[in-house]
């Protein structure tokens, strides 16, 4: 019993590729005219498995909706075929049309938006403190005024205000900074955000269905809706085309007074081509954009992706590399660059801070493993750490580490420090005996392919616009650096969402391209979400339509001209089926064209809109702008050329 449920499932998942494959074998015996014994010609076979279920498709959405489709047309000639005794003609149609379907089919994607995985980032259970007796109790249950415990790395299961313990909390599912935050006691943590380290206390402020990953559950869930599937090209013309064949079939009759005639116009006036010539290119180029590593989920996001006049960016982990990164290693004393960062890297090699994970990682990928012996260490939450290195005092954080331990920063320290800061760095400051020696830089450095993209995507006459949870001296900086005109900062998810409904309000076909949790309801409400697939979050790329696999946004300048040579190709088809139709159609009205000949020649038609998609498939987008690495080259042969 078992067996057989697994084929009749196996029988159910691939009905269409049988109906099609057995719907071939019917025209080629009906062609060749083998019987194998059966008393009827098997055209009987393919007419009633490829063009019944056409028939009567094109009947219901006559009678429920008065729907009318290009299947309507195709119906009246497979009616009108097998009334004259034209089967083999009728046969051909219904095949044609069938493998027409099954193009389409493929190149709509079976994946749909998971909202359940963006619930799988609240955390089901909270420590409550009550009494001074920590108990861990369902998440769903904490009250206002609930103090809850969050222990290192762990998610911060709603919202609240920390009353005891520092912290530095990663913000990056909610705002999309890519820097971790400073927390202390008075300070706000929201639902969803991790704890990177230091355990902590906290009041809940929200109860768990009000808080901020179930506001975002909720944005993303309101903003589903919105981008209704494309309605086939050959249904906007049916009805013309519909009322054009009837009218030239029955003139046709009335003057020569030939039914033959009358079903050979029908026949000829059968788009095949007209439904062939949107799925077959959309197809190629789907085929196309997954060689260049991008997941399309449907077919009609590639005709919407060639509308797009403007291109909305999250900053962080899209045109940034979205992880910190040293940038600067200062000295304001007599120990040089390379000790100074020895030093902090050493110190910092038993933090658990990311800033210092990432000094650590700098210093070893660019010198080894060439740390200093630490005697002793101890972490000040909030502010840094303080450690002896060969009987030195070093401390190591922020400015406030520095007031607190009553260390000076000189005026001048401070202006180079603010010029970093305004490129969105984070400083820490290191002091060695009591006076300041130095400073490290970090900060989410600019993608090397950014500018160019930019400069593309310009070229397409697609305007970016940078969308960010960042600060505005900083977002300008980078969106400076990148020529992009167009900057919103200190966005909240529901902000990037607003700003996508403002520019689509203002005319525009926006497209966005994102890859964080915080970017999920701006993805859903854009007319084309593209995300980042290998760093982006499970939800963003459930809630996109077009998933860059490989994270290089270096493709996306192709991506769209990919989608606007689609369109192109689309429309030569569609010219090229309906001239196609039409000189048959006159040849049909002169008795010229029998039934027969009449499927054959506008189904070689088909045959040709499909060659003329297929070259698609090799098509590559030839930007002016330079490659990165070309101007790299360039410019490093004009520094050598200045200094020579």
């Amino acid at each position: 019993m078992n067996r057989w449920s697994k084929l009749a499932e196996w029988f159910d998942l691939n009905r269409e590729k049988i109906t099609l494959v057995a719907g071939g074998i019917g025209v080629v015996f009906s062609l060749l005219g083998i019987r194998l014994g059966v008393p009827f010609d098997w055209a009987w076979f393919t007419i009633v498995l490829c063009g019944a279920p056409i028939v009567w498709g094109a009947a219901v959405a006559m009678y429920e909706d008065f729907d009318v489709k290009a299947d309507l047309l195709v119906s009246l000639a497979l009616i009108a075929a097998v009334a004259v005794g034209e089967v083999f003609a009728a046969a051909e149609i219904a095949f044609i049309m069938q493998l027409g379907a099954m193009l389409e089919e493929f190149t709509v994607s079976k994946a749909q938006a998971g909202i359940e995985r963006l619930v799988k980032l609240t955390p089901t259970t909270a420590r409550i403190v009550r009494n001074g007796k920590e108990e861990v109790m369902p998440a769903d249950i904490v009250s206002v005024g609930d103090v809850v415990r969050v222990l290192p790395g762990e998610v911060i299961p709603v919202d609240g205000t920390i009353v005891t313990g520092d912290t530095a909390i990663d913000q990056s599912v909610m705002t999309g900074e890519s820097m971790p935050v400073d927390k202390t006691v008075g300070d706000e943590v929201f639902s969803g955000t991790v704890n990177q380290f230091g355990a902590f206390d906290m009041t809940a402020t929200k109860e768990g269905e009000d808080s901020s990953i179930q506001r975002m559950i909720k944005l993303v869930k309101s903003t589903d809706p919105g981008n209704a599937k494309i309605v086939s090209i050959a249904d906007r013309w049916a009805t013309w085309i519909v009322v054009i064949a009837l009218l030239a079939a029955a003139g046709t009759y009335a003057v020569a007074g030939e039914i033959i005639r009358a079903v050979t116009i029908l026949v000829v006036f059968c788009p095949c081509a007209l439904v062939l010539a949107t799925p077959a290119a959309i197809m190629a180029a789907i085929s196309n954009a997954s060689q260049r590593g991008f997941l399309v989920r449907r077919g009609s996001i590639m005709e919407r992706l060639a509308k797009v006049n403007t291109m909305t960016f999250d900053k962080t982990g899209t045109l940034t590399n979205g992880t910190p990164e040293v940038i600067a290693v200062e000295t304001v004393s007599d120990i040089s660059d390379t000790e100074l960062y020895r030093l902090v890297a050493s110190v910092e090699r038993k933090s658990e801070h990311p800033l210092g994970k990432a000094i650590v990682s700098g210093f070893t990928s660019r010198y080894g493993e060439r740390f200093d012996a630490v005697d002793s260490f101890r972490v000040i939450p909030g502010k840094g750490l303080e450690a002896s290195v060969q009987a030195q005092s070093v401390l190591a954080g922020n400015e406030a580490m520095m007031t607190l331990a009553d260390i000076s920063i000189a005026d001048s320290v401070k202006n180079a420090v603010r010029e970093h800061l305004h490129r969105g760095a984070s400083i820490v400051y290191v002091a060695i005996d009591g006076a300041l020696a130095g400073y490290v830089a970090l900060a989410d450095r600019v993608r090397r392919e950014s500018r160019s993209v930019v400069e593309s995507l310009h070229e397409l006459d697609v305007m970016p616009v940078l969308l960010t949870g960042d600060h505005v001296a900083t977002a300008k900086t980078i969106a400076k650096r990148l020529n992009v005109s167009r900057v919103i900062a200190d966005c909240l998810p529901e902000d990037k969402m607003d700003t996508v409904a403002q520019l689509q309000r203002e005319g525009n076909i926006v497209a966005m391209v994102g890859d964080g949790v915080n970017d999920a309801p701006a993805l859903k409400k854009s007319d084309v979400g593209i995300a980042m697939g290998g760093i982006g979050s499970d939800i963003a790329v459930e809630a996109a339509d077009i998933v860059l696999v490989n994270d290089n946004i270096r493709e996306l300048p192709h991506l769209v001209a990919l989608s606007k040579r689609m369109m192109s190709t689309i429309k030569i088809n569609l010219s090229f089926s309906l001239i196609l139709n039409f000189v048959a159609i006159i040849l049909a009205m002169m008795g010229t064209l029998s039934p027969v000949w009449g499927a054959l020649i506008h189904n070689g038609g088909s045959l040709l809109v499909v060659a003329n998609s297929a070259l698609l498939l090799s098509w590559a987008y030839k930007s002016s702008v330079p490659d990165d690495d070309f101007v790299l080259v360039k410019a490093a042969r004009n520094k050598v050329l200045e200094s020579n």
